[in-house]
């Protein structure tokens, strides 16, 4: 297993420099750069975005630049702007020069984890990524736990219970929760338990109150919580459809197997066969969705929710990049959720030699 680990890990290399050379060309052809939205703030055309800007960076950048007559054409909006000032707006955002030289000048950043300064706030990407990631995190990893702990024990019930109105009842549960998306469900709590129209129980802003630091550890792990509720039951809901039918279906292919009936034939007791070999064999296709659950939790699906709630995490900064083309923040983001993803599907295989020993990588591969 180790020398499996070892060769998954070397590949981790390529495979994120593929992603990042991908995405880097993709990003050089979509129009809107940050060039174009300096010019747009120059000439007045600029649409208001969600990002907040630093102010001191962009009035020293107006004020440097002096507007001249010129039709220059390389730019949308550049017309009417000497080019001398579109040169110098390259420079500052380091964009004159050849694309690929950028590209493995950041890779080369990148292998020392300098990520550079963003171009529309003043701050490193590194420290706004920081700074948004116990909120990702928390949404995420809460997320995950509280969808797994619901989804595994509901579906083996199912599995047992097929059939029957138990499963009937919840399988329309299930249906209709995660028919509604997370977003639209996040808008009723709202609606109903933050002060929308009916009841005001749950704070609609930030992840902690503003008196979190005067509070005692244990009021402070409630005040975490209190944040955390509405958020948590939105992406719980619309979650664990998919995992708790999964793990039905993955009970119900082991129980017909012919080692359940041979082990219930020796007398074992039911616990015994569910927990003790179908559990087994049972949870290995539910172990290998865990990577992605937990990547398409954290920033994907965490997306809409941390704009209803005004909670700052890692999926709003990548976002609001997008929309500025901040490419320090767009490239440091996808280097770092691919990074993850990448180091989260080889845990994903560790844990399914845990679970079941029998399962040799190794011999696989040769």
């Amino acid at each position: 297993m180790t020398a499996y680990i070892i060769r998954r890990l070397l590949l981790v290399i390529p495979t994120l420099f593929g992603i990042m050379i991908l995405n880097f060309a993709v990003v050089q052809i979509v129009p809107g750069g940050p060039v174009e939205q300096m010019i747009a703030e120059m000439t007045g055309t600029a649409v208001e975005s969600t990002a907040r800007f630093s102010g001191s960076d962009e009035s020293e950048a107006l004020n440097n630049l002096n507007l001249e007559s010129s039709n220059d054409g390389k730019y949308r909006g550049g017309q009417g702007l000497d080019p001398d000032i579109i040169r110098e707006i390259e420079v500052m955002y380091g964009l004159d020069k050849p694309a690929h030289i950028r590209f493995f000048n950041m890779i080369k950043d990148y292998l020392t984890f300098d990520f550079g300064e963003s171009f529309f706030r003043d701050r490193k990407v590194i420290e706004l990524v920081l700074d948004k990631m116990p909120v990702s995190i928390s949404l995420g990893l809460w997320t995950t736990l509280l969808v797994y702990l619901i989804s595994i024990p509901l579906g083996i019930r199912k599995a047992i219970k097929d059939g029957s109105r138990f499963d009937i009842t919840s399988s329309t549960i299930i249906t209709i929760g995660y028919a509604i998306p997370n977003f639209l469900f996040a808008v009723i709590l709202i609606v109903f338990f933050a002060g929308g129209r009916y009841y005001d129980f749950f704070p609609l802003r930030g992840l902690t109150s503003d008196n979190f630091n005067d509070l005692s550890f244990f009021q402070q792990i409630l005040d975490y919580f209190w944040h955390l509720t509405l958020p948590l039951i939105a992406m719980v809901v619309s979650g664990f459809a998919g995992l708790t039918l999964l793990t039905k279906n993955s009970f119900l292919d082991q129980i017909n197997q012919q080692y359940v009936i041979t082990a219930r034939s020796k007398g074992l007791s039911e616990n015994k066969v569910l927990y003790g070999h179908v559990f087994r064999n049972a949870m290995l296709i539910v172990i290998a969705g865990f990577p992605s659950a937990f990547i398409g939790i954290l920033f994907s699906s965490s997306l809409f929710i941390e704009v209803i709630f005004s909670l700052d995490g890692l999926g709003l900064l990548g976002y609001e990049a997008a929309l500025t083309r901040d490419y320090p923040v767009i490239f440091a983001t996808l280097y770092f959720f691919s990074l993850l993803g990448l180091i989260m599907g080889i845990l994903g295989d560790v844990m399914y030699s845990i679970v079941d020993p029998r399962i040799d990588f190794e011999s696989r591969d040769t």
